[in-house]
């Protein structure tokens, strides 16, 4: 597992005083820098260089999450096939999940405009990050549990 720590921007909010639906892809591409690290070391942003492309994205927005306080962004690989692996993230603020999302990569050549096998060496860096969903799922479980006393923010009405 990757840990990148954000701090949501005030432009980041909306009028509801919660942090707005797009930044999250965003926190989360930044989640990824690691493992783009792994494929592409000096993050030579070229054609004839860079070797991932983003096929697939998801999120489930769980709970609402706030200006002010830090976000810690969670990276796992879940899968990982031939050409490709499953990235799968979480934002937690204050103890809780309050997002996650999935994303495909697929290992690419883009001179050939064509996916490429993952090399042995590269497959090993990413198995470290490895985490099954289920054994994810518990772990959250757990984690939850052990974080139910943790209070929702309070904030002083305004309006």
């Amino acid at each position: 597992m990757f840990k990148t720590s954000i701090t949501p921007r005030i432009g980041e909010t909306d009028a509801l005083r919660h942090i707005t639906n797009t930044a999250l892809p965003v926190w989360f591409e930044n989640g990824r820098n690691e493992l783009f690290t792994i494929f592409n070391p000096e993050h030579e942003l070229t054609y004839k260089k860079w070797n991932l492309i983003l096929v697939h994205m998801d999120f489930n927005y769980i709970r609402q999450t706030y200006y002010g306080y830090d976000v810690e962004i969670r990276t796992y690989v879940t899968k990982i096939g031939k050409t490709s692996f499953t990235v799968m993230q979480e934002a937690w603020q204050n103890g809780l999940l309050r997002s996650n999302g999935k994303s495909v990569m697929v290992y690419y050549d883009y001179i050939k405009q064509e996916s490429k096998v993952i090399e042995e060496e590269i497959r090993n860096k990413i198995k470290e990050h490895y985490i099954s969903l289920e054994e994810l799922e518990e772990k959250n479980k757990q984690e939850m549990k052990n974080n139910k006393k943790t209070k929702e923010f309070e904030f002083i009405e305004s309006d």
